[in-house]
């Protein structure tokens, strides 16, 4: 997705938003309808059903016809594809969307002639029913999308998402690998001996954050002054969350373009940010300390440096198990949980190297993952592969 900011009039601000009410209404007629069905009482209403509905729907209602099929029939078409997704058992059952929260429509079978630039940073997008709307050109438009997403935020940003499928990165052929140990402290640590941190909030953003929380839970419930609040207290995180997707998108096109191999641990994400509030016959314990690693986890960007770093380096990228690759000492191979003595120092119980407890487990993952490629390639370490890819050289420790 190549993603833009929209600059929406007022009036076409109103419309933006009344298509994200009809999109959301569609949506949660269909959860409503799927929340009916059981298993072994018929199959429930899949696509065509449902927008044979909708037709019947937009017949009868005047404030549903006004609005735009594509966007409504899309509402559908998206529901579709996250049931599929929920019977592929890789995402959780869709649910209700509310006002305010992930709000936006898409919009299909547009041509070339729906995108246009109009000077040096500014560029439209032709919208149904809504008319040509600016948005900034902040880097060129992919060529032949035929689809894009119009999406608000609780910052009050509109943005438009052409989707488009990037090419890969390419090697720089230097037969260069490198490990990448993903961490909460340092998210990301290089067997090169980098440490490449996820920028996050200044200080005095910080206490501006902490001021509107309490002026939050002071503000009476549906006033005015709560919207604002809540309306400033996201402005301001989503300044943070730009912040975090810039890193990875910086951070991934550079391992991309440096190496030829890039080794990963193959951490689960979701497993290991699961809650730990148990059930009421088995409660949890430490639930407050897990909540804290789980945001901690989440806020390193883990899940989305891995995902982009398999859309631009494609096969290059090779998962390892993360098992004892922080007990284990990079030079003698000696591996003891007393080895790593605190979250930052390793020192090894056998021959006494002591080094980054990142930038060691780092380099585990190096090894590990420059053993796999050269097996997958059907060379070895003393010939190489045996086929044109780059010859895969170990850094030194």
């Amino acid at each position: 997705m190549s993603r833009y900011r929209l600059s929406p009039t007022p009036a076409q601000e109103a419309a933006l938003a009344e298509h994200c009410g009809h999109a959301r209404f569609v949506w949660n007629l269909a959860v409503e309808q799927h929340s009916f069905w059981k298993p072994g009482g018929g199959s429930a209403p899949g696509f065509a059903e449902q927008c044979r509905q909708l037709t019947e729907a937009r017949t009868e209602f005047e404030w549903l016809r006004n609005g735009s099929v594509v966007v409504q029939q899309q509402a559908l078409k998206d529901f579709a594809q996250a049931m599929a997704n929920f019977f592929r058992r890789t995402h959780n059952r869709p649910t209700w969307r509310k006002r305010g929260q992930n709000e936006g429509f898409r919009i299909v079978a547009i041509t070339p002639s729906d995108v246009r630039r109009l000077s040096r940073h500014v560029g439209e997008v032709k919208v149904p029913k809504v008319g040509w709307v600016r948005f900034r050109w902040s880097r060129s438009v992919p060529d032949g999308v035929k689809s894009y997403r119009v999406t608000w935020d609780r910052a009050g940003r509109w943005h438009v998402a052409f989707a488009a499928i990037p090419e890969p990165i390419p090697a720089p052929g230097r037969g260069e690998v490198v490990g990448v140990d993903r961490g909460v402290a340092v998210a990301a640590a290089l067997s090169t001996g980098e440490h490449l941190v996820m920028p996050t909030l200044r200080d005095t953003e910080k206490a501006r954050l902490l001021h509107l929380l309490r002026k939050l839970a002071r503000a009476k419930r549906g006033s005015n002054r709560r919207r604002k609040v809540k309306q400033a207290i996201a402005r301001v995180r989503a300044r943070e969350i730009d912040r975090r997707k810039d890193w990875v998108e910086k951070t991934t096109t550079m391992l991309a373009r440096r190496f030829d191999v890039i080794g990963v641990e193959d951490l689960k994400v979701a497993a290991m940010t699961r809650s730990a509030k148990g059930t009421i016959e088995r409660p949890g314990r430490n639930v407050r300390q897990k909540a804290g690693l789980n945001r901690d986890i989440l806020a390193a960007g883990w899940g989305r440096l891995d995902a982009r770093l398999k859309d631009k380096a494609s096969v290059r990228v090779v998962k390892v198990n993360p098992a004892y690759t922080s007990q284990t000492c990079n030079r003698c191979g000696h591996r003891d949980p007393d080895n790593r003595e605190s979250q930052a120092v390793f020192r090894c119980r056998a021959c006494g190297h002591q080094e980054n407890a990142d930038v060691n487990a780092a380099r585990n993952v190096r090894d590990i993952a420059a053993g796999h490629a050269v097996n997958a390639r059907g060379g070895d370490r003393a010939t190489g592969p045996m086929n044109r890819e780059p010859q895969l050289v170990l850094l030194s420790a």
